[in-house]
């Protein structure tokens, strides 16, 4: 296998815009190799950005080249100078779309039918209720699912939302854009890589959803050693580099908090609303209601609520313990004039079917904790189905003598 040193060594042979060899500029990050897999960034001055795009080209084909390197990932992050004009409100910098090469095959624990075709999207429209643009061609609406902090299960709420809706009749996709911590692979019970034609990643297929994480490109257990640019590059790939068309509605399982993911994920599509995750006790709450209050500021609705461990069921005799508390997120709904979408309760069978890959919305649709999913699946079809037609005009009536 190919070392960091070995890499860099090949990439003084690539020249800067300037001349110079670009591991002379400071512009490379420090450079990760796990299992033949190569990761590094370039930092450069936004207003050399559109310079620099052909130097990572040119870094990822030679990284590309170098023997016992099976594939790449190049982030070319653009950062304004402090006091730049135009700066964003996130920092002041902006990005390009990180680009992922090497070849593979998705290895999924299901069959499932439905495959997309690389290198085009298809320009079938979008079912109704989500009719509105989201920014990605062929996909009617993106909608995120976020929490203040880690730990509340949002990734389990994100796959079962996903599956919930899938139920609808709707073509649905699931992306995990929780970088630092990509649980989808696993809740989904997908393996392997996924095929990348061109530009195009596929995006690899479980229950009848097309499924797309960081996690198929690194190893499970490789620590996520990335810098805000690098991550808010590589969920702009996510977005806008695979193949996810035709779609109604895709789903995003968001890093926990309120950062750069966050605020990419405003910036770079139209977001059709978000769905918070907490648990009911205090401290869970505190960072909800930051969740909130920063999709309000970036003008993105939010769908609604959901307590999240609600209650403890025990599954021996049936009886309920409000370990965590109850009623939390409900009483914060109100407060913000949200939707309370609802509870779901913590329950030994969500664990196991999750930790098996098979989640229990697709593999157990007739139990009593599927169904409070697909309720709240429900709901938030309907709240996308009510902001739609909000946005229409009234009728006209023209009485004509």
């Amino acid at each position: 296998m190919a070392t960091a040193d070995e890499v860099r060594a090949r990439l003084a042979q690539v020249s800067a815009p300037d001349g110079r060899p670009v591991t002379d500029t400071g512009a490379l990050s420090d450079i990760l190799v796990s299992d033949g897999k190569v990761y590094m960034s370039i930092t450069v001055d936004a207003a050399e950005a559109q310079a620099w795009e052909p130097v990572r080209a040119a870094v990822e084909r030679t990284v590309r080249g170098t023997p016992g390197v099976t594939s790449a990932l190049v982030a070319l992050t653009a950062e304004r100078k402090a006091g730049a004009a135009g700066a964003s409100s996130s920092g002041g910098s902006s990005t390009q779309p990180v680009r992922v090469s090497g070849q593979g095959h998705s290895h999924a624990g299901h069959s499932h039918a439905g495959h997309s075709h690389a290198g085009h999207t298809h320009a079938q429209p979008p079912a109704d209720p989500q009719k509105e643009s989201s920014g990605l061609p062929g996909v009617g609406a993106i909608i995120a699912v976020a929490s203040g902090k880690g730990g509340v299960g949002k990734s389990t709420l994100a796959a079962n939302l996903a599956l919930g809706l899938a139920a609808t009749g709707l073509r649905i996709g699931l992306l995990d854009a929780d970088i630092y911590g990509p649980s989808v692979p696993r809740l989904m019970g997908l393996r392997g890589k996924p095929e990348v034609n061109g530009r195009m990643i596929q995006p690899m297929q479980a229950f009848g959803l097309k499924v797309m994480s960081i996690g198929f490109l690194v190893e499970e257990e490789a620590p996520m050693i990335w810098r805000g640019p690098m991550v808010m590059s590589a969920i702009s790939q996510l977005l806008k580099e695979v193949n996810w068309a035709p779609l109604d509605i895709l789903v995003v399982d968001m890093p926990p908090g309120t950062g750069d993911a966050q605020l990419t994920m405003a910036q770079q599509v139209p977001l059709a609303g978000a769905v918070i995750v907490s648990t009911p006790q205090d401290l869970a709450l505190i960072d909800a209601r930051r969740g909130i209050a920063m999709f309000q500021k970036v003008n993105v609705p939010v769908l609604g609520i959901v307590e999240n461990m609600s209650y403890f069921l025990c599954p021996h005799c049936g009886g309920r313990s409000d370990v965590f508390g109850h009623g939390g997120a409900r009483h914060e709904a109100q407060r913000f004039g949200v939707p309370f979408l609802g509870e779901v309760p913590l329950h030994l069978s969500i664990r196991e079917t999750s930790d098996a890959g098979r989640p229990i919305t697709a593999t157990a649709p007739d139990s009593q904790e599927a169904q409070i999913y697909r309720t709240i699946a429900n709901s938030v079809r309907e709240a996308l189905a009510g902001r739609r037609n909000a946005a229409r005009p009234a009728p006209r009536i023209v009485m004509e003598g």
